[in-house]
């Protein structure tokens, strides 16, 4: 009973019922969207992180993260790389050279990370071949080829069949130098990793630095799914013992931490829009309370003790919350949905969010999760704004409110 008065209480205004349930759903709608737009953000980051730059998991020889030393390498990277291919969920096992050195044009020169690749392993590693705006991925020249990035080929000045030099230092610490010509240029969205990161062909690298052909720097691991990793990650460190052995979290804990810290940021706009709707709820009902003095005192004198008073302003404020943020749950639900399919074009700041490594285009991410808990929260908002105005009616001495014209 105390439901079904509750509910027409609530429309015996209309216009100001109305007014609050549409400010509550607008500001739940904004709260899922923008939930949803910036979780989108952050899982393409970490994609894009995973799949253009570390892998899921990777394997180093100890000490090799911290020194780039060319002489700390794997010596039995391919029989490694051979019983890791093996274990379950592994979809993609490469082996990789790891140079820091220096890269030239006929124009200028700049410091670049040279990654030598079996590039048919690399393909199922990463998704550089993906990427390519000009040229083809490791083919058209047969010779020392090289793929670099769009902004590295802005920078030196070169294009596809363009030629540039490679300096580096080989095993017994010779300063050698080889030519290589353009057969690709790739872009990744992120433009400190394109002007950074140059590939070739690991026998090309290997016969320049005589570095041991069976040998490795590094062993990057592919995966079917990230909820594999951690039954991967264990079965890998029983195969390379005496190795360091990684997972993208620890490769990269600011990845780890943008996870973490979207899922905090999220929770904490929602919630001071829902302070901010609090003040609103609390305004409303003791408006309600006051206009209706004389009949809640009447219905005291009758015998309606006060904890049904309570209840029933209490529930009036919870359905009157509950209505506004059921509205703008489902609203921001399906436009989040939506942007799943078509994402919000951010072409206008494409060059800022590049530079971050984020992309232009970004595909929301709808977490049930949360939408049950910002459903729980707006439930708990209507409850606390209700509590004042419940005291407030529940202090009226009846004989008092019935006095009143």
């Amino acid at each position: 009973m105390l439901f079904s008065i509750s509910w027409r209480n609530i429309w015996r205004n209309k216009v100001r019922s109305s007014v609050i349930i549409f400010s509550i759903a607008v500001g739940i709608f904004a709260g899922v969207f923008s939930s949803a737009f910036f979780k989108g953000m952050a899982d393409q980051r970490i994609h894009k992180v995973i799949n253009t730059e570390l892998s899921y998991i990777q394997v180093h020889k100890a000490g090799f993260r911290q020194t780039s030393d060319f002489n700390n390498y794997i010596p039995d990277a391919v029989a490694l790389v051979d019983k890791i291919a093996k274990v379950p969920h592994v979809t993609g096992v490469s082996r990789r050279m790891i140079i820091q050195s220096m890269i030239a044009s006929a124009e200028t020169a700049t410091g670049v990370m040279i990654e030598g690749i079996d590039t048919g392993r690399e393909m199922k590693v990463t998704t550089i071949h993906d990427k390519m705006v000009e040229g083809k991925y490791f083919e058209g020249i047969s010779r020392n080829p090289i793929v670099i990035g769009k902004k590295l080929a802005e920078k030196l000045n070169v294009k596809v069949k363009s030629k540039v030099v490679i300096t580096l230092q080989d095993m017994d610490n010779n300063i050698t130098s080889g030519a290589f010509r353009v057969v690709g240029i790739y872009s990744t969205d992120n433009n400190i990793f394109d002007e950074s990161h140059v590939f070739v062909r690991f026998s090309d690298l290997q016969k320049l630095s005589d570095f041991p052909p069976k040998a490795a720097h590094e062993i990057a691991i592919n995966l079917d799914d990230n909820k594999n990793l951690p039954v991967v990650l264990k079965q890998v460190k029983k195969l390379a013992k005496g190795y360091e052995v990684l997972d993208w979290k620890e490769l990269s804990p600011e990845m780890n931490y943008l996870t973490e810290a979207m899922d905090m940021y999220m929770y904490i706009f929602i919630i001071i829009i829902l302070l901010a709707l609090l003040f609103g709820i609390i305004n409303t009902m003791l408006m309600v309370v006051m206009e209706r003095t004389k009949e809640i005192g009447m219905l005291m004198a009758i015998g309606m003790n006060k904890f049904r008073v309570f209840s029933m302003i209490v529930l009036e404020s919870i359905m009157l919350s509950l209505t506004g943020g059921i509205v703008g749950v489902i609203i921001g639900g399906l436009a989040s949905k939506l942007g799943e399919t078509h994402p919000v074009n951010l072409s206008m700041w494409a060059q800022g969010y590049q530079q971050l490594g984020y992309d232009a285009f970004v595909y929301t991410s709808v977490d049930p999760g949360m939408l049950i808990n910002v459903t729980l929260l707006v439930i708990l908002t209507g409850i606390i704004a209700a509590l004042y105005p419940a005291y407030k009616a529940l202090k009226n001495d009846p004989a008092d409110a019935l006095r009143i014209e």
